[in-house]
C-alpha cells in the first residue's frame, strides 16, 4: 500500500474553504521535505515552491503557487495524532509484509523529541517510543510516554497494538524486572526470557 493511499485516510479537519490544497498530497509532499532536512513550516513551503512543477507533474497536482507556511500549520495543527499513526502504521505493515525478512526482530526503544523542551514554559521534552525492525529499519509504530511514567507501560501498550505474534523483541535493561516477568501481559514472556539470559551464570 502506497504512502500517498494511506494519507488519503486520514480525515481533512479543516472547512471545506480551507482547503485549496488537498490534505494527502500536501502530507506526503511535507514528508518529502523532512527527509531532506525541512524542520519548519517555513522550509517546507520554501521545499514545495522550488519542486511545485515536479511534485505537480509526479502527482497530478495543479498548484500554481506553493502554499503559505501559515496554511500548512494550519492543516497539520488540526490533524488527529491517532489518525495520523494509523496512516503510516499501515503504510509500514505494508512494508513489513512485503519485506525479505518477514520475521525480523523488533527493537523497541524510547527517544526525546529534538527541539521539544521548552524551559520558559517549564516544559520537559517529550518522550516517544518506537517499534522499528532489525534488518529492513522500518519503523511499524509509535506511542507517547507519558510524563510521570517510563518505557515499561508504553511498550506493553504499542506491542499489543501492533498484535505481533511469533516475533522476537529487543528492548533496553528496564524491562528486565521480576515483577513484570510474573504479570500476565505481552512483555512478560520477554521480559522473563532477558532476565534469565542476563543472570550471571552459578
Amino acid at each position: 500500500m502506497e504512502l500517498l493511499d494511506c494519507l488519503k485516510t486520514i480525515v481533512d479537519p479543516r472547512r471545506p474553504q480551507g482547503r485549496l490544497y488537498p490534505l494527502a498530497p500536501l502530507l506526503f509532499v511535507s514528508v518529502l521535505a523532512v527527509l531532506v532536512g525541512a524542520d519548519s513550516y517555513r522550509k517546507i513551503a520554501r521545499f514545495i515552491h522550488a519542486h511545485r512543477l515536479r511534485l505537480n507533474a509526479w502527482l497530478g497536482l495543479q498548484w500554481k503557487r506553493a502554499p503559505a507556511h501559515t496554511a500548512i500549520r494550519y492543516a497539520f495543527i488540526k490533524l488527529s495524532p491517532e489518525a495520523v499513526e494509523a496512516a503510516f502504521r499501515a503504510h509500514s505493515t505494508a512494508l513489513a509484509a512485503e519485506s525479505e525478512h518477514a520475521e525480523d526482530c523488533i527493537a523497541v526503544d524510547g527517544k526525546a523529541l529534538k527541539g521539544s523542551f521548552d524551559a520558559m514554559a517549564d516544559r520537559h521534552a517529550a518522550q516517544v517510543l518506537s517499534a522499528f525492525t532489525h534488518t529492513e529499519q522500518i519503523v511499524l509504530g509509535h506511542v507517547p510516554i507519558a510524563e510521570k511514567s517510563n518505557e515499561i507501560p508504553a511498550a506493553q501498550k504499542l506491542i499489543e497494538e501492533l498484535g505481533l505474534k511469533g516475533r522476537v523483541f529487543t528492548l533496553d535493561a528496564e524491562h528486565c524486572q521480576k515483577k513484570l516477568s510474573r504479570s500476565p501481559g505481552p512483555l512478560a514472556t520477554i521480559s522473563s526470557f532477558r532476565s534469565r539470559a542476563t543472570s550471571p551464570s552459578c
